[in-house]
Parts: C-alpha cells; structure tokens; sequence
C-alpha cells in the first residue's frame, strides 16, 4: 500500500505561530543592551571631545503673555536650547523691573516657567518685554494690545460658550436645513453635491495645513512640531481607514451606511470647528477683539456651507429628526471647546496637534465620500471623474475660498 507524504508548503509554514523561547527573547534583547551601553558612553564622554571651549547654545521660547489683572504681567517660557538657561533680568519698555520666577530662575533643556513681573500696563496700548540671560543673551516678547486676559470665571465661560454657539451650531444647523431640497435632486445631481463635499472637505484640510504650520512655528523647536503635523495626520487618516474596513466588514457585504458617514463628515468638520475656536479665543486672550468679531462673522458664514458636506451622504435616506440635531451637534461643538481652551489655557503644541488629528480625520472622510462618487459613477457605467463631479469638486472649493476671504479680511 503506497503512503502519501504531506508536503508542507509556504502556505502551512506561514500559518505556524511563532515561538518564543527565553534564548530567543534574550537574543531580541541584546543589541537593545549594547546600543544603551554606547549611547551611555557617548553621554559620559561627551562623545570623546572632551570639554566644550565654546559659549553654551541658549535660547528661551516665549510661550504665552497674559495679563491677569491690572498691574501684573505673566509670561510662559520653555528652554528650548540644549544647554541650561538663566534667566538673570527683565526689561519691560526697556526698563529694568523685578519680577518672579517660579520654579526657578535657571531652566534646563526643555523645562518651562513662569515669570510674574508686576507692572502698570496701560490699556490699549502695546509693551515690550526683554528678558536677559546670566551670558547676556536677549530674548524678547511683545504685548501688541494691553488687555486683562479672559478669566475663567462663569460669566467669561458663559460668553465664550454662546461664541462657539454662533460660530459652529448655528450655522451647521442652517446648512442642514438645505436636505430637502437636496432630496430632490436626480443622481448626478446627488454626485454632484457629494463632489461639492469633497471640494469643501479638500479646502478645509489644505486651510488646517497652512494654520497647522504657521502655529508649529511657535513651539518650541526640540519639540520638532512641523514634522508631527504630517506624520499625525496620515497616521490619523489611516487609523480611522482601517476603523472604517473593520466595522464595515461586520456588516452587510457591499452595504455603506450613508448615516454613518455624515456622522464621519460631521466628526472632520468638528475638529476643524475646534480649531477656529481656538483661533477666535486666542484672539480675544491676546486683546485682539476687532480680530476676535470678524472671525466670528467670517467663519459664521464660512460654515454654513458645511451643512450642506453633512446632509449629502443621506440624501437617499429618511433620517430622524435626532439624527439632524446630533449631526449639528457633533460638528459645532468642538468649536465652543476651542473658544474655552484658546481663550483660558492656549497652548501653541497641542494645538498643532489638534489641527494634525484633524486632518487626518478629514482626508478620511474625502477619502470615504469618494469611493461613494465611484462606486454611484461605476453603477451608471460611467467614469469617476466626469464633468458634473469636477464641477461639485470646484464648487466646494470656490465657495469655501470666497467666504474664509472674509476671515482673512
């Protein structure tokens, strides 16, 4: 009788688990030793240079100034330079001023203070703060408007509130009230205002990249903050893609929840809602009210359009009236979140990494709406790009353009 010998392809042989033995977790383990005991070398050495015979690296990054009461100026710093720093005088309009410093006066790499320097600003008008190192080193600040900083008292918390109201529910809501008429429309119609979503979803990343970098900038540069507004975005975008195969994948083969999706819009948009509270808070916390009111008129109008981004991936279905209201919720409430933490507790790198999250969530979503256009363009035997979706695209993007020029007014 002939005996079958099983052959084991690289088919088996993948689907083996592995094993860890000790020998094995040790072996993992040894180069990691070796490379802690030379970077311990280096570090005790100073690389086998010997003693430096060069002036110390300072630099002292100016965080936030606020003006807490009448009389009194605070500012955040961080030593951003690899080498410690002391700060030894304050100049406030070039005068020499005392001041307090808590923890203390000298910094190391990366640490952060506060100095508190009591001094009679006057309203309205604008200041200059130097600070002096123990080497000589100058580092400045400005105030370009005098202005006692929101407190984060309830009436200020009330007011910033009923902003955010203003600028992000309001006009979400007002959008939304555009679904039945975009329930009339045919199917290109209907491909035509997803198009029209993906143009105002595109705009609204590139903006968050220009305002993610310029804010970048202020952090402190150990922190590298430029570099993580790409890495967090993409990282964000494919996170949310494999959420997205997963959840899919337990339901109905070749079935997308369109109600889903708008819930995935609204989420984009509300992220980029939070960052133009920040904007609008920090605004009103650095005394720049003119400023502050005419981002408030400017993105009321600039996010009625996200209404419409919102409503279109339900066109063909009978939402509750729920739905609407947690819709509108979801995308404008993050904004009242961004007025409170801009105005009371701005911070230049976590707002970078908001923008960087935000991003990522909205190149999702595109990327989401997108594969509806094709897979509606496909059913119709018709390419993915035809005019009617190029112009849904244009669209979005002009109409976001022409509104946020009068933000930039």
């Amino acid at each position: 009788m002939a005996q079958t010998t099983a052959v084991r392809g690289p088919d088996a042989e993948s689907r083996r688990p592995a094993r860890f033995t000790p020998t094995t977790i040790l072996l993992a383990l040894l180069p990691l030793a070796l490379l802690g005991g030379v970077l311990a070398l280096i570090v005790a050495t100073d690389a086998g240079l010997g003693e430096r015979a060069v002036p110390p690296i300072e630099t002292l990054n100016v965080q936030r100034v606020r003006l807490p009461e009448p009389g009194m100026i605070e500012l955040t710093v961080v030593n951003d330079g690899p080498d410690p720093v002391t700060v030894a005088q304050v100049l406030v309009d070039e005068a020499y001023w005392q001041y307090e410093i808590e923890p203390g006066p000298t910094l190391e790499r990366r640490d952060s203070a506060t100095i508190t320097v009591p001094y009679p600003w006057v309203q309205d008008e604008a200041h200059g703060i130097a600070l002096v190192s123990a080497t000589g080193v100058v580092f400045e600040a400005e105030i370009p408007v005098a202005m006692e900083s929101p407190r984060a008292d309830r009436e200020s918390v009330l007011r910033f509130a009923l902003v955010g109201l203003y600028v992000g529910v309001v006009p979400v809501a007002l959008g939304l009230l555009w679904y039945p008429t975009l329930r009339r429309l045919g199917r290109r119609g209907t491909n035509f205002v997803l198009a029209l979503t993906v143009g105002l979803l595109v705009f609204l990343a590139v903006d968050m990249w220009g305002e993610a970098q310029e804010i970048a900038l202020g952090v402190a540069g150990s922190l590298d903050a430029p570099v993580l507004v790409p890495l967090l975005a993409l990282l964000t975008a494919a996170l949310l893609v494999v959420v997205g195969n997963s959840l899919r994948g337990r339901g109905e083969p070749g079935h997308d929840d369109g109600l889903a999706l708008a819930y995935r819009v609204a989420g984009g948009i509300g992220l980029h809602n939070l960052g133009e509270g920040l904007a609008i808070g920090a605004a009103f916390a650095l005394g720049e009210v003119a400023l502050g009111v005419f981002l408030i008129l400017g993105f009321t109008l600039h996010n009625v359009t996200e209404g419409i981004g919102i409503a279109a991936p339900v066109v063909r279905e009978r939402p509750r009236l729920a739905h609407f209201a947690a819709l509108a919720a979801l995308a404008g409430l993050p904004a009242i979140l961004g007025t409170w933490i801009g105005a009371f507790t701005y911070s230049p790198f976590w707002t970078t990494v908001f923008f960087a999250v935000g991003i990522g969530a909205i190149l999702q979503v595109v990327y989401e709406v997108g594969r509806l256009i094709v897979r509606s363009q496909s059913k119709a035997g018709e390419p993915a790009m035809t005019w009617t979706v190029f112009g849904g695209v244009t669209a979005g993007v002009a109409v976001m353009y022409l509104t946020g020029i009068l933000v930039a007014a």
